[in-house]
């Protein structure tokens, strides 16, 4: 189950910075790159289960302390980059906590067992007809 907005809230740290790209003089003096850092750990909505499952999928986005790290500098305002990191962070708990459905191995019906082997004589027989008779 993804946990709620605030509950996100409570267990993660932003940090600000100052971001490149569009925005003129704005990208001089205000601070609008915002890194999100969520520590998988330390989050109390995952069951056991959830966090083994998320560390083991999210290993390659991890640091060695176990954090997660989200960036977003896309927007010249740092309500919407944090905004984004928050839907970026919902994202990944999506898919590294969505389990793959088993597939079950359907049954070949007769009938199409038998129309192949059917296909096969009639070839075969076509082209048996074909061959110069024996003369012995």
């Amino acid at each position: 189950m993804l946990p709620s907005r605030e509950d996100i809230l409570k267990t993660v740290t932003f940090k600000t910075s100052r971001s490149g790209g569009k925005g003129g003089q704005n990208v001089n003096k205000v601070s609008s790159k915002v890194e999100l850092i969520f520590n998988i750990a330390e989050a109390s909505f995952f069951t056991d289960e959830e966090r083994l499952l998320l560390t083991e999928r999210l290993e390659g986005r991890m640091d060695q302390e176990g954090n997660i790290h989200v960036v977003s500098q896309e927007d010249r305002s740092q309500l919407l980059n944090k905004e984004k990191t928050i839907a970026k962070l919902l994202i990944l708990f999506k898919a590294g906590l969505h389990v793959q459905k088993k597939r079950k191995p359907t049954k070949i019906p007769k009938a199409v067992i038998r129309k192949r082997l059917e296909n096969k004589q009639s070839t075969a027989t076509k082209k048996e007809s074909r061959k110069r008779p024996q003369l012995d």
